[in-house]
């Protein structure tokens, strides 16, 4: 996997701690992704304040790009809830594919109702329409 940081500029040991962190988060999902960009950028520029704000953008072959965005005072920060949102939706797209595998499809259903044994026609009661009114 390819991971690029864009933005930061001459801090080597914040570097190597994102890619640390990146490899760590993105470890555990299936299929493995391609790339995986981390963007730094300063929104007010001098001023200071709650400015950094960092963009995680992961993809993954036969899904969607998953992008995350944090701001924060500094780099690391925003980096880090950045990441932990990163991991709660990656996460949240892994239970939901797990339970739409756990599904029975609908023709799967369909054919067991067929073989059952039908009921009787005496026994099985009638319906009745409700009456409209008005």
């Amino acid at each position: 996997m390819n991971i690029e940081i864009e933005g930061l500029d001459g801090d080597r040991a914040l570097r190597s701690r994102i890619q640390r962190r990146v490899g760590k988060a993105l470890d555990r999902v299936r299929p493995a992704p391609t790339t995986a960009l981390v963007n730094f950028t300063d929104v007010n520029g001098p001023k200071g304040g709650v400015d950094s704000r960092c963009a995680v953008t992961v993809r993954i072959p036969r899904r969607r790009p998953v992008h995350v965005e944090s701001l924060a005072t500094i780099p690391w920060l925003a980096f880090s809830e950045a990441v932990d949102t990163l991991e709660r939706q990656l996460r949240k797209q892994q239970e939901r594919a797990t339970a739409r595998r756990r599904r029975p499809k609908k023709y799967y259903v369909a054919k067991r109702l067929l073989e059952a044994e039908p009921a009787p026609a005496a026994a099985r009661p009638r319906r009745r329409r409700p009456r409209r009114t008005a």
